[in-house]
């Protein structure tokens, strides 16, 4: 079947699977998925001078550890030295080997017809004991500078996070990283060094993505490095405290961030010209029924997850139900704290995967104190045996669409419509080793899942959202942190076996149609 045909069959709503010369066609209609097929969607569907990108993140691409003078990181270390808490016992050692083939990377992304490419900057690759007084790695500087540089004489907008987990070692060795104050004043430092090195170029910036998932998977949960959560939780914890730690360290991650807006807006924004903001994650919460219970409970998982840092970035505090059920285990802002945070965004980065059911939970007076459940609901991705919706690899990736529209209008009603720019949203399958190649190419799946998310934010945009730009999940198959190599969330296939060779998959051809200019 040629692309044209094939493509237009998606736009229909259907889902096409493509094998050797034979079709086959599948409907994909679960009430959540439905579309309004009247139309056909392409770029020019969406507002002029909407942005079209992909997403990266440094530990998951660039490899290239113990070369150019970068120093370790938090995830080095944990990758080493707790290898069986990774599924694939697998590292970022090499991942796609960015550092050596940004220049092919952005002749694909031309290739596609993209607008921008979100990538973030290793804290460790430019200061390798993670402070200005350890020394600036020139080496480091000169990559991100060559990066910018080639997406730029490629009319590629660079997006750059300043942070995606990657902590230095060193400053988890010297006071425990993100649990102690003192990183705040580091990350200023850092995120200004970035801002002189790069700012002149780089008109967008993000301080910080998803504290929720630095939080909640790495000291809560613990499958995240530093690996911290109770004991009682997890043995295979690195120590810990449920209870209080994701608490202190979101806190500490806020202050963080506002401190390297300030620098921005007093020192920087007047003459670089450029925006910056913060990349938030969230589930949808759909209440798991009628009833007034787990409609709050839905809320209260809301605050829990998305309200944790929205409340504080737009109220200076954090959500009353928050306050409520965590009680003195949850920090305070001072007063001048409090209005750092205020308004401390440009614009804001949302990242959108699935949706989850909650349920009320009683209040147990025996439960022992932990964020996974000081919120009192019950969070599940099926109702009455029957999924929110199809699931992607990952048990956490459920395809939920019209959950992406709810939380954009969400937001909008709530926060007074910010800017907002979608950082990532994508699916994933599973690594499977017996596909030829051809094959693990036709990812017909994913291209229906970034269909119908484009429908559903298309339709949020005519609600007034204020919604403009997109970033797909991800430029290329990569190291999925905990899960290493075993899933594939990929637009661009990376040959593991044969010298990381990229090849297009489908998705790939049918962005490069969808994007085109005429």
């Amino acid at each position: 079947m040629a692309l044209k045909g094939y493509l237009l069959l998606l736009q229909l709503g259907c889902l096409v699977v493509v094998l050797s010369s034979v079709t086959t066609i599948k409907a994909v209609t679960p009430p959540n998925l439905l579309l309004d097929t009247s139309s056909v969607l392409n770029r020019s569907s969406f507002p002029a001078g909407f942005i079209f990108g992909t997403a990266s993140s440094s530990y998951q691409y660039e490899g290239a550890a113990n070369e150019g003078g970068r120093g370790p990181s938090i995830w080095d270390t944990y990758t080493h030295k707790y290898p069986d808490k990774i599924k694939d016992r697998s590292n970022g050692d090499v991942a796609n080997d960015a550092y050596h083939h940004y220049k092919e990377d952005v002749g694909i992304m031309k290739d596609m017809n993209l607008d921008a490419y979100r990538f973030s900057i290793s804290w460790s690759r430019i200061l390798p004991k993670g402070k200005l007084s350890g020394g600036v790695n020139k080496e480091g500087v000169k990559y991100y500078n060559n990066l910018i540089n080639e997406l730029l004489a490629n009319g590629l907008q660079p997006f750059v996070t300043i942070f995606h987990w990657d902590l230095p070692q060193a400053l988890e060795d010297e006071y425990g990283g993100l649990l102690s104050p003192h990183i705040v004043n580091d990350f200023k430092d850092y995120a200004e060094l970035c801002f002189k090195e790069f700012g002149d170029r780089v008109k967008h910036w993000i301080t910080l993505n998803e504290p929720l998932s630095v939080s909640k998977n790495g000291y809560s949960i613990g499958k995240f490095a530093p690996g911290r959560c109770s004991a009682w939780q997890n043995r295979n914890c690195t120590g810990g405290d449920s209870g209080t730690e994701p608490y202190i360290v979101s806190h500490n991650q806020l202050l963080a961030h506002a401190a390297a807006v300030k620098v921005y807006k007093d020192k920087y924004q007047a003459f670089q010209k450029g925006l910056i903001g913060i990349t938030l994650n969230t589930d949808w919460m759909v209440p798991f029924s009628n009833q007034e219970s787990d409609q709050l409970a839905a809320q209260r998982a809301l605050d829990f997850f998305f309200g944790w840092y929205m409340e504080p970035l737009t109220t200076g505090k954090y959500p009353s139900s928050m306050q409520s059920l965590v009680g003195n285990r949850l920090p305070k802002f001072s007063k001048v704290q409090s209005e750092l945070l205020k308004g401390s965004f440009d614009f804001l980065g949302l990242n959108y995967y699935s949706s989850q059911y909650v349920a009320d939970i009683p209040f147990l007076s025996d439960a022992r104190p932990s964020y996974l459940t000081d919120s009192k609901a019950n969070l599940s991705t099926q109702r009455n045996g029957i999924p929110i919706g199809p699931q992607g690899s990952s048990d956490w990736l459920h395809i939920y669409p019209r959950g992406f529209h709810e939380l954009l209008v969400h937001i909008k009603r709530k926060y007074k419509n910010p800017l907002i720019y979608i950082t990532e949203n994508g699916y994933d399958e599973f690594n499977d080793p017996n596909l030829s190649l051809k094959e693990a190419l036709l990812d017909s799946y994913r291209v229906d899942y970034f269909y119908r998310h484009l429908y559903f934010l298309l339709r949020a945009i005519k609600d007034g959202v204020n919604v403009r730009g997109y970033f797909a999940w991800s430029l290329l198959d990569n190291m999925e942190w905990n899960s290493g190599y075993t899933v594939r969330f990929g637009i661009n296939f990376v040959d593991y076996k044969n010298g990381l060779k990229r090849h297009q998959k489908l998705s790939a051809r049918w962005f490069k149609d969808f994007l085109k200019k005429h």
